[in-house]
């Protein structure tokens, strides 16, 4: 039976998509494959299920949870102990390294999946020197992989781009079953005290800087008290506003997709985004979506499922709000569903296998 060991910072009690794709990975691989999978991370442990190894690590502070690995040795030792025939690394910082340790001294494949958008992000807080010096850096780690998983193909163009050359683009998924316009529950709003007439404008995920969220708050203020937004999640910067409702991190599936079907629109300002996991569960729940037109994000949105806004100003994602719900609502989460059906887990599960088989 061959063994996976997937190797991540990104574990947190509240979330995140990283997290979300390991624990599908699992339950796909359980259902459908004789593999075994472990998970290796700061912060995993028993209510996280079986064959599951907890690494030390400090908190980091205003990341939502996680927890930063600081002995890179003590770290491969561990991920070595388990004695696993193929490690994925979920991030680009010292488990990374650590993970190319204990795979040399294995003899294994070991493989990242680039889910974050390291020189964008670091370009953010130290302008155009910090962006180019964190490509230097992707460039001389990701060089050390057997393989490099690219979400997005923005993600793929910019590690191609970067001299990478063992890059595959390798999309990730959504449970189509679970997340489903069936979900959709009248009741929900009234849980939350507004009525048919309120439009609810819904975010899913980490409440970050790069998530920008302040401009998705501003847009509702905009478009009158009539339009609410929900924000689930947790995290430093939570939007602020008089028509924002924060409701905490949603640990079970079925409840998220609930929201996500009773909603009118789901809304993303982030413009930093690999992939768009959580856009994609909505579109899944037949909920359109108005994005930033940025990375992963602008590349799900298709076929109608919703509207991408150019520039991230309050007003134009007003504007793109507006005229999306003015639209025909049926039409766009038909559309939404369509789009989403093409991204079920099953066949991003399949072509990950492919890329895993190969390498063994």
């Amino acid at each position: 039976m061959p063994h996976l060991l997937d190797v991540t910072m990104f574990w947190s009690a509240t979330g995140g998509g990283v997290r979300r794709y390991i624990q599908a990975k699992r339950a796909w691989l359980r259902a459908c494959s004789g593999w075994r999978h472990s998970v290796a991370a700061p912060g995993v442990g028993a209510q996280d299920g079986p064959d599951t190894l907890p690494l030390d690590g400090v908190p980091l502070p205003g990341s939502g949870g996680y927890r930063a690995p600081l002995n890179r040795q003590a770290a491969a030792r561990k991920l070595a102990s388990r004695s696993p025939d193929l490690i994925e690394a979920g991030d680009p910082y010292r488990l990374a390294w650590a993970a190319l340790d204990a795979g040399q001294r294995l003899g294994i494949p070991v493989v990242s999946f680039c889910h974050s958008d390291l020189p964008t992000l670091v370009q953010r807080w130290t302008g155009a020197a910090g962006a180019a010096a964190a490509r230097w850096y992707l460039r001389h780690l990701y060089r050390q992989f057997d393989l490099v998983f690219a979400p997005s193909q923005a993600m793929y163009r910019a590690l191609c781009d970067a001299g990478l050359q063992r890059v595959v683009h390798q999309g990730l998924g959504v449970d189509t079953g679970l997340f489903h316009p069936a979900r959709r529950d009248p009741a929900w709003r009234r849980e939350l005290g507004l009525s048919d007439a309120h439009r609810i404008l819904v975010y899913a995920g980490r409440f970050a800087p790069e998530k920008n969220l302040h401009v998705l708050a501003a847009a509702a203020e905009r478009l009158g008290p009539d339009h609410i937004l929900v924000a689930v999640g947790a995290g430093p910067c939570p939007p602020r506003g008089r028509q924002v409702r924060l409701l905490p991190h949603e640990h079970r599936p079925e409840g998220l997709a609930r929201i996500l079907a009773s909603a009118d629109l789901f809304v993303h300002a982030g413009d930093q985004e690999t992939f768009g996991l959580a856009a994609l569960e909505a579109m899944a729940c037949g909920c359109p979506v108005v994005v930033r037109n940025r990375a992963g994000l602008a590349e799900l949105v298709d076929g109608g499922a919703g509207l991408r806004v150019e520039r991230g100003t309050a007003t134009d994602f007003a504007e793109a709000i507006e005229a999306c719900l003015r639209d025909d609502q049926p039409r766009l989460g038909l559309a939404a569903r369509q789009c989403a059906l093409q991204h079920d887990w099953s066949a991003a599960m399949q072509g990950l296998m492919h890329h895993y088989q190969r390498l063994m």
